[in-house]
């Protein structure tokens, strides 16, 4: 008995779109990033440090799964 290969398009599709969609958001936080998000050093404040540290928690959370590091370690 053969069996066939599955048409696999439809996942792939949906791969790449979301591989496009993250591609995107990580090009979009570089940028954000090297222009010292948006601040200038006569202007930062805790607020500034407080959104920068939920922003690199948020990282942290995801490249802690991608890495299976930190919580996500096996």
């Amino acid at each position: 008995m053969t069996r066939r290969a599955t048409d696999n398009t439809k996942v792939l599709d949906a791969f790449i779109a979301a591989k496009t969609e993250i591609d995107a958001m990580l090009e979009r936080l570089a940028a954000l990033s090297a222009d010292h998000f948006e601040t200038s050093p006569d202007e930062i404040n805790w607020g500034h440090v407080g959104t920068l540290n939920h922003y690199r928690a948020k990282l942290r959370e995801i490249t802690d799964m991608a890495f299976s590091e930190g919580e996500h370690a096996e």
